[in-house]
């Protein structure tokens, strides 16, 4: 039997802070149509650009703008966020797999290191999460795979 190695618990922690969810032309079509604007509506209204990217804004709290005790996009939610927990650092380096699982409710630790970047790198292809492009796409989920 194998060990669940994440189970969202919907705690809201990764939806914190200002580290930037990068949004990709695919990221923006998918959003746009799930608010029922234009993707111009969408970048004017709701990202900002840094570093070359644009990344959706956050509240005075700190959260996502989208984010209401939950993902109020959820189904719009843009890849990076679909791809939470399973960033590269967490798959390359077991300290940083073991540092999130301070504020991470849904890693388990019992399933280990290994067979969360096995479940990871499955989730990740099976999703089409990853990718290439430094450019234009978020740092973590830059691949080599």
């Amino acid at each position: 039997m194998t060990i669940e190695a994440f189970d969202c618990k919907m705690c809201g922690h990764c939806c914190h802070g200002e580290g930037g969810i990068v949004m990709t032309g695919k990221d923006r079509k998918r959003l746009s149509e799930f608010l029922d604007v234009t993707e111009e509506e969408l970048i004017e209204k709701y990202t900002e650009k840094r570093g070359g990217k644009l990344h959706l804004i956050t509240k005075e709290d700190g959260y996502c703008y989208f984010f209401k005790e939950g993902c109020g996009v959820h189904p719009g939610r843009p890849d990076i966020c679909r791809a939470w927990p399973f960033f590269r650092g967490n798959l390359i380096d077991e300290l940083s797999w073991e540092m999130i699982q301070d504020y991470c409710p849904g890693v388990n630790p019992k399933a280990g290191h290994k067979e969360f970047v096995r479940q990871g790198k499955q989730y990740l292809r099976d999703e089409d999460l990853l990718r290439y492009d430094p450019d234009t796409s978020p740092n973590a989920l830059i691949s080599d795979d």
